[in-house]
C-alpha cells in the first residue's frame, strides 16, 4: 500500500476536522508521536489522522520525519497544510509515495446539509459584544459605567468605539477591537477588561496574560506553544486562557515589558482576527476585545512601541490619577458595593453608617491610586465590623442569638476573619 500525504487549504481545515469528527475520527499532530515513539504501536488508524505540518518547524526535518513516520507499520492518513507543500514534498520524498489534495467533497457536503457548525464543534462559543442586541448593548453600557469608577471621557469614547466596531465587524472590515491604556499603576486600566468581562456575564475564567513574564527571547514559544517536542502542553498560555474563558475579551497586562517578536505576533493577530499556534492551529477571535495595558508614559509609548503596531491600536488613552474629590466618591462607590453584598448575605443595612465611618477614617490625600485606597477600605471595614457590630451584638444579649448559639453578626465577623 502506498504511503500518501494529502494537503488541505488553511481556510478549509476546520470544516475538514468537523466532518471527520462526525465519522468518529480525530486529527492529531505528529508531535504527539515524535515525543514518544512507543505510542505509535497503540495507534488505531481507523480513528486518527496524522497532521505533519509541524515537521517544517524542525531544524533537521528530513531526519526527524523519516525516523518517526517510518515507525508506522500500519498506514494512517497523513495530512498537511498546503502552504508547506513544497518543503514537505522535497524533504520527505523518501517517505511518501504520493502527494495529493484533500477531497473537499468529503466534508463540504456535510457542512451544507447543516449537520455541523464550525463554532460549535471546533471552538467554544464566547459571549461577544458584537452579538448583543441593541437593548442588550444599552444595558451593557449602563452596567459598565457603574462597574468602572471614574474616567468619564474614556467611557464615552469606549461606547463610540464599540458602536463603530459592531458596524464594521458586520461588514467584515474590523475583526478585533483593540484598546491601549496607559497610566500609573492602580488607576483602573486592568479594571476596564474585568468590567467588560463582568458586564458580559462571564461565568468562567477571566483571560489575562501578564507580559512582565514574557521578556526573554523564548517568549513566543511560551505564549503560543513550542513545536519541537518540549515536555509540557503543546498549547501556549494565550491559547489556554482563551479556551478557558467564556467571554470575548482578553487582557494583555504590562505589554511594554515584552519584545519585538511578540509585538510582531500581535500585528498579525489584530489584522487577521486569528491567533496561530506553533502547531499551525488557529483560534478565530473575530469579535473579541483586546485590552493592552502599560505603565509607560506617552513619550515612552512613542519610543517603545513600533509605528506599525501603534497604528493597529483602535484606541489609545492615558489614564490619570484621581483628584481628592474623585477619591472620596470612589469610597462612596465602594461602600455601596460592599453594603449591597452584606445586605444580600446577612440581611443588615450598613451603608449609611459605613459611609460616614470610612470617609472620616480615610485621609484620601495620602493615597495616589484606587488600589491603595481599596486596601485601606478593607482594613477600615474590618475595624468597623469589630468595633461596631461586635459591641452591638454583646449588648443584645443571649436571647437574640440563633439556635446554633452563633448570631448572624458573629458569623459576619468570622467570614471576614477567615
Amino acid at each position: 500500500m502506498s504511503r500518501t500525504v494529502l494537503f488541505y487549504e488553511r481556510e478549509d481545515y476546520y470544516d475538514f476536522k468537523a466532518g471527520k469528527a462526525l465519522e468518529g475520527i480525530k486529527i492529531v499532530s505528529i508531535s504527539k508521536y515524535a515525543r514518544n515513539l512507543d505510542l505509535i504501536n497503540e495507534i488505531n488508524v481507523d480513528e486518527e489522522i496524522i497532521d505533519i505540518s509541524v515537521l517544517t518547524e524542525y531544524n533537521n526535518m528530513q531526519f526527524v520525519g523519516e525516523q518517526v513516520i517510518n515507525q508506522f507499520d500500519d498506514f494512517p492518513l497523513f495530512i498537511c497544510d498546503s502552504s508547506k507543500r513544497e518543503t514537505i514534498e522535497y524533504e520527505l520524498r523518501f517517505v511518501f509515495d504520493e502527494f495529493s489534495e484533500v477531497d473537499k467533497d468529503t466534508f463540504i457536503k456535510s457542512k451544507n446539509e447543516g449537520r455541523i457548525e464550525k463554532d460549535v464543534v471546533i471552538e467554544k462559543k464566547h459571549k461577544k459584544i458584537i452579538d448583543l442586541s441593541d437593548n442588550e448593548l444599552e444595558q451593557f453600557f449602563t452596567d459598565f459605567n457603574e462597574a468602572l469608577y471614574g474616567h468619564p471621557k474614556f467611557k464615552d469614547d469606549f461606547a463610540e468605539q464599540v458602536r463603530a466596531f459592531r458596524i464594521f465587524n458586520k461588514l467584515k472590515e474590523h475583526k478585533v477591537l483593540s484598546l491601549f491604556l496607559m497610566g500609573d499603576s492602580g488607576v483602573g486600566k486592568t479594571e476596564v477588561a474585568r468590567s467588560i468581562f463582568k458586564c458580559l456575564n462571564g461565568k468562567k475564567k477571566f483571560a489575562k496574560i501578564n507580559f512582565g513574564n514574557y521578556s526573554t527571547e523564548s517568549s513566543l514559544s511560551s505564549l503560543i506553544g513550542s513545536a519541537r517536542g518540549y515536555i509540557g502542553s503543546e498549547d501556549g498560555e494565550i491559547f489556554m486562557k482563551v479556551r478557558e474563558t467564556d467571554v470575548g475579551v482578553l487582557l494583555i497586562d504590562e505589554f511594554e515589558k515584552s519584545n519585538s517578536t511578540l509585538f510582531n505576533y500581535f500585528l498579525d493577530v489584530l489584522e487577521s482576527g486569528k491567533m496561530t499556534s506553533s502547531m499551525g492551529e488557529e483560534i478565530d477571535i473575530n469579535g473579541f476585545i483586546i485590552v493592552f495595558t502599560s505603565n509607560i508614559s506617552k513619550e515612552n509609548f512613542q519610543n517603545r512601541i513600533s509605528p506599525e503596531l501603534r497604528s493597529r491600536f483602535d484606541y489609545k488613552c492615558m489614564f490619570t490619577l484621581l483628584g481628592n474629590e474623585d477619591k472620596r466618591k470612589y469610597i462612596e462607590f465602594r461602600v455601596t458595593s460592599i453594603s449591597k453584598k452584606v445586605q444580600a448575605e446577612y440581611l443588615i443595612d450598613i451603608e449609611e453608617n459605613l459611609r460616614a465611618f470610612l470617609l472620616q477614617e480615610i485621609n484620601v490625600s495620602m493615597f495616589n491610586n484606587m488600589r491603595d485606597i481599596n486596601k485601606q477600605i478593607k482594613r477600615k471595614f474590618l475595624k468597623y465590623s469589630t468595633t461596631y457590630l461586635l459591641s452591638d451584638e454583646v449588648e443584645q444579649g443571649e436571647e437574640e442569638q440563633e439556635i446554633s448559639n452563633v448570631s448572624w453578626k458573629r458569623r459576619f465577623l468570622n467570614f471576614f476573619k477567615d
